[in-house]
């Protein structure tokens, strides 16, 4: 044990009266919700390069965090991952996620890089046979790097697409010996700066050809682990060719990879697309695209990626409805995309950002489920397509209705449709009574 959590005692349920500020109020890992275990449900999981990477610095200033790993060695790599295991200790949290630079540095030439990792990856296996945390997903860091300035994948050098590859490669096979449940592919380079120097239908012919070798080399090596997609319009490129579900999944059509690969989708991502996080978890689940979660927010008075810690309720319920209908997240999760704000510097603080989110999070998994139970929601929703589940809906939906089939009976039978209410505003009430 590291004495940088000196002070702090292991993190559990107290209950909703409990004046503990590092006490879960609504987060009861084995109480049963819909017939499950709550942490079964939201799988909730650390992420590394938020908890340990991030430095605190932002565009006008520098790092204001002060950590005992921080540094580039080997040695500073090691202490990280005691401390890293000491928080997922003290939180109770079956997962967390890193990308291969998060975890190690990067050498003098990708051999030594991917031994720092291995190296790594190794501590991470002994420390897993003594702790029940384990790894939800891993992935590569391909954006970073001053190589990766022009993409990874779409980079219009060939080499450097078979640089990343050959990270990937690494990084996909040491979250496989590791028992991953998942592998996340984040394009941010993956994108353009300006169209003046982009060759659109290259590129997206390249990022093809970059997933079909990684499904390929999943299967080659018994990864049976989801591949997952994690969708952004923007940031750091001016435009990212994952935008958002819509787009990911008319890419994956286009290339017939739509069976192999499904999303990781994020709040604040949704959020830069034009948005709501409801609206792209039920597009992805609607596609047979919803895989995983990022749980963050946006400061919704900047125009960028804020990733702060969830603590909307009712936003997580809606969420939850979704997830909940097409019978959870299978092997995703919840991972924690979040940071502390640059001011947050003690120790202390990591375990009050995890603990409230956490507690948001029950109480939307919480609320849809209340929700569902109840029944009206669906009810109402069900009624209002009623209409297509008569014989002539039905008909015209298995294309046995042609245009003038269904004109002549429109003006056969005098059919004059008659509006009715949409009943929004008695929804959002009905919803607004269980969170």
């Amino acid at each position: 044990m590291t004495d940088f959590f000196k002070g702090l005692q292991p993190v559990s349920y107290e209950g909703p009266h409990s004046s503990n500020p590092l006490a879960y109020r609504h987060y009861d890992k084995d109480a049963l919700v819909l017939g499950k275990r709550m942490e079964d449900h939201i799988r909730p999981a650390v992420a590394y390069w938020h908890s340990f990477a991030w430095e605190g610095g932002d565009p006008f200033g520098g790092r204001t965090f002060e950590r005992p790993w921080f540094g580039d060695s080997m040695d500073h790599a090691k202490l990280k991952a005691d401390i890293a295991f000491e928080l997922f200790a003290l939180l109770d949290v079956p997962f967390f996620c890193f990308h291969d630079r998060d975890i190690a540095p990067e050498g003098a030439t990708l051999a030594e890089s991917n031994r720092n990792v291995r190296q790594i990856a190794e501590i991470f296996a002994r420390k897993m046979e003594t702790s029940r945390t384990r790894l939800l997903w891993g992935t590569a860091n391909l954006f970073s790097h001053r190589r990766y300035m022009a993409g990874a994948a779409t980079n219009p050098d060939p080499d450097v697409f078979a640089y990343a590859a050959a990270q990937v490669k690494n990084a996909l096979e040491v979250t496989h010996e590791l028992g991953g449940a998942n592998y996340v592919l984040w394009g941010g380079r993956e994108g353009y700066e300006t169209l003046l120097n982009t060759d659109l239908g290259q590129e997206a012919d390249q990022m093809a050809r970059f997933l079909h070798l990684v499904i390929d080399h999943a299967k080659k090596i018994g990864f049976a682990g989801t591949i997952l997609i994690e969708p952004k319009p923007q940031e750091p490129s001016k435009h990212q060719y994952d935008f958002d579900v819509a787009t990911v999944y008319g890419f994956l059509k286009r290339y017939g990879l739509e069976q192999e690969v499904k999303c990781n989708i994020e709040v604040g991502h949704a959020f830069l697309a034009g948005h709501a996080f409801e609206h792209e978890l039920a597009l992805a689940s609607s596609l047979g695209l919803l895989g995983s979660v990022d749980a963050n927010r946006n400061d919704l008075q900047s125009g960028w990626d804020t990733d702060q810690f969830p603590n909307s309720p009712a936003e997580m319920a809606l969420a939850f409805y979704f997830i909940l209908k097409q019978g959870g997240l299978g092997s995703g999760g919840f991972n924690f995309d979040a940071k502390l704000r640059r001011q947050s510097l003690d120790p202390a603080d990591l375990l009050h950002g995890h603990v409230g989110g956490l507690d948001t999070l029950a109480r939307g998994l919480k609320a849809a489920a209340a929700l569902i139970e109840d029944g009206e929601f669906d009810r109402l929703r069900r009624e209002r397509y009623a209409g297509w589940q008569g014989a002539e809906g039905q008909a015209m939906l298995r294309g046995e209705r042609s245009l003038a089939d269904i004109a002549a009976r429109v003006e056969h039978e005098a059919i004059t449709p008659k509006p009715r209410s949409g009943r929004q505003e008695y929804l959002e009430n009905l919803v607004n009574r269980f969170v």
